[in-house]
Order: C-alpha cells, then sequence, then structure tokens
C-alpha cells in the first residue's frame, strides 16, 4: 500500500482478550512505536468481536477442503485481514498457562493453513501477558504456530504485569516492548522471501515428498500442492539455493521417501 509515494506498512495485531486492560495496552504500545519507527499504518482485531466456533475435528478441511467446514463463522473474514497485512501480531494474557480459550479457538480454526501454509513474506511476531510464571513457554508456542503458517517470525516477548502496576514493572514493560518494536521493524524492511533455513528447507521437503506418496487428488492437501507446484519446485516460493542447500534438499527427499516406503508396508501388514 503506498500514500504521497511511501511505502505504508499495514500491521494487523489479533487480540486474544476482550478487555482493553494490560495486554491490549502492551499491543498499542507496541503499534504506536512501530509507527514511530517508519510508515505503519495498523489495526487490532479483538477476538471478543468476531464468531469463533469451536472445531470439532471432522477433518472436512483437510480432505475436502476448508469451504466444507460445517462452522460458519468469521474465520474467513480474520484470514482476509491476515492476508491483507505485512505484519501480523498474536497477543493474549496467559490464561491457565496457556493462551486464552479464544485465542486457542481462532488457532484450531487455522489448522488446514497448518498443512497448507500461506501467509508467507509477511512478518510475525507474540506479545504474552502474564501475572507471575509460564509466558515464555505461551510465546514459544505462538512463535512456532506462526512459522507453521508460514510467516517471517520474529520471537516475541512476554511481559509480567501484576494489578496494581509499579512504576519500576512498568518501565520493565516499556523496555521489553521497545526492543521487539524494532526487532520487528528492521524483519518488516528486509526482503520479504528470505532463503529458507535448514530446518524450514527440511520441514517443506519431508513434507511434500510423503504427502507427493501418500496422497492422491481426492485430498485437498494434494491438490494444492500440485496447483502451487510444490511437489516440484525447491521451496514454497522462489528462491535461491545455494549448492549446500540443494543437496540437503534432495537429501531430505530422500529421507522422506524411505520413510513412507517403510509406513506404507507397515500400512499394508
Amino acid at each position: 500500500m503506498e500514500a504521497a509515494g511511501r511505502d505504508v506498512k499495514k500491521v494487523t495485531a489479533i487480540v486474544g482478550t476482550g478487555r482493553k486492560r494490560t495486554t491490549h495496552k502492551a499491543v498499542l504500545q507496541f503499534l504506536n512505536n512501530l509507527q514511530s519507527l517508519g510508515d505503519v499504518e495498523y489495526e487490532i482485531v479483538a477476538l471478543s468481536d468476531y464468531r469463533i466456533g469451536m472445531c470439532s475435528g471432522c477433518k472436512l478441511c483437510f480432505i475436502k477442503g476448508e469451504e466444507y467446514c460445517p462452522l460458519k463463522d468469521d474465520r474467513d473474514v480474520l484470514i482476509q485481514k491476515l492476508m491483507a497485512s505485512d505484519g501480523v501480531v498474536f497477543a493474549s494474557p496467559n490464561y491457565s498457562f496457556q493462551v486464552s480459550a479464544m485465542m486457542k479457538a481462532f488457532l484450531d480454526r487455522l489448522g488446514f493453513v497448518f498443512h497448507r501454509p500461506r501467509f508467507f513474506g509477511k512478518t510475525f511476531t507474540s506479545i504474552v501477558v502474564q501475572g507471575i510464571y509460564g509466558g515464555n513457554k505461551i510465546v514459544n508456542y505462538l512463535d512456532f504456530a506462526g512459522k507453521g503458517l508460514g510467516f517471517n517470525t520474529v520471537k516475541g516477548t512476554c511481559v509480567t504485569a501484576l494489578d496494581p502496576i509499579t512504576k519500576k514493572e512498568q518501565q520493565k514493560i516499556d523496555g521489553a516492548v521497545a526492543r521487539l518494536s524494532e526487532r520487528f521493524h528492521e524483519r518488516l524492511l528486509k526482503p520479504a522471501y528470505p532463503v529458507p533455513r535448514l530446518i524450514n528447507l527440511m520441514a517443506f521437503r519431508m513434507s511434500r515428498t510423503s504427502m507427493k506418496l501418500m496422497l492422491n487428488d481426492n485430498y485437498r492437501d494434494y491438490t494444492y500442492f500440485k496447483d502451487k507446484d510444490w511437489f516440484e519446485s525447491e521451496y514454497y516460493y522462489p528462491t535461491h539455493l545455494g549448492p549446500a542447500k540443494k543437496l540437503a534438499g534432495s537429501l531430505f527427499d530422500s529421507l522422506a521417501t524411505m520413510e513412507t516406503g517403510r509406513r506404507r508396508g507397515a500400512l499394508v501388514t
């Protein structure tokens, strides 16, 4: 998106709480910091304002396609918001040592995207607000989910906010959020489609090879990969792999072929 000849980045924050208190304030602070660093426009999306159904595990989205999901909620509206963004933030309070129920429900509604990732070229991070303990593990979980969805992931942050917040605690929050804003903004300005890390290349090559050998046109995962030409490509998006990574990619394909063969043999017997 351009305004007055400038490249304006759109950032969307998905917030898993209906309370406009500490989590919402940390997100707003993060977004305002981004605006001070460059041309950024933002939207805060409170999941409590949207209808999110509870996934029943019917697997129709995996097999036939997400359009066959029996739940008719705001999933696709939220997906479109993510698709229209250059950067995305998932923010949640620490509830019972995990993300909030509404954030988890939202992630479950994106289950098929983990099979068919699509948010490539977009920067992602996470913000978790806790009272005492456990938030760093939630950050790791959200960041892992971000990678699985296809985002370029910047390690998120966990801030501790007891009520009422002392001046010293607020200063710690301010510092953590400011540092995250700087790292996120730096990633926003880098090339959108980086050369994949070895672990990402391995995940792609082994999953696509096993899918090619195990599935067929009766499965949406298979037809999606086929339509994207991912069965023949080096990675999800055009990139330049050096000789070492080309060799590693071929090795991962071979390993997946052998593992799939063993699995098919076990299924037959």
